[in-house]
């Protein structure tokens, strides 16, 4: 699986995604502009002194990513307003889970250009506008694997929800 994150602004939050990838093998693609340096000093402080685990590339721009992948990729645009919820879909490998900026999420010409796979997670509350961006992605990358019988991790204990 791949996750995608497009302008993240928050180097915590950017720093739980990647402990995520980290922890699923799924790769990172930050896609600027980020709103933080990517310096030593900013990783640290961050909490994310575990990069050496995560596969994870840097691109200059939506347009650079989109022209670099593979023919026939799958990408899942995850954002609020989206017609279909999250679970809704079959998720495969090789997927792309894309994010938007934790204050203005996805770009209006991306999600239009590909509403057939915009997606969205669900709330109950109608003053709660959104969700952490950490959470987003672990709620759906989660999905996506649970689908996939969690390939390469350890098997859910019997009994449980896997």
């Amino acid at each position: 699986m791949h996750i995608v994150l497009v302008e993240p602004e928050i180097p915590p939050n950017t720093g739980n995604v990647a402990r995520l990838c980290a922890a699923t093998r799924a790769a990172l693609h930050l896609v600027e502009p980020l709103g933080f340096r990517l310096d030593d000093k900013t990783l640290k402080r961050a909490g994310m002194d575990y990069w050496r685990h995560v596969r994870w590339r840097r691109w200059p721009g939506w347009a650079e990513f989109r022209d670099a992948l593979p023919a026939g990729a799958r990408l899942w645009f995850v954002e609020s307003g989206g017609p279909r919820h999250y679970a809704e879909v079959r998720y495969a490998p090789g997927d792309y889970l894309v994010f938007g900026r934790e204050t203005a999420g996805l770009p209006g010409d991306i999600l239009a250009a590909h509403r057939e796979r915009w997606l969205r997670i669900p709330m109950s509350h109608p003053m709660a506008r959104s969700l952490n961006l950490s959470n987003c992605v672990a709620l759906v990358l989660f999905e996506a694997l649970r689908q996939q019988g969690f390939p390469g991790m350890e098997s859910p204990p019997a009994g449980s929800f896997g």
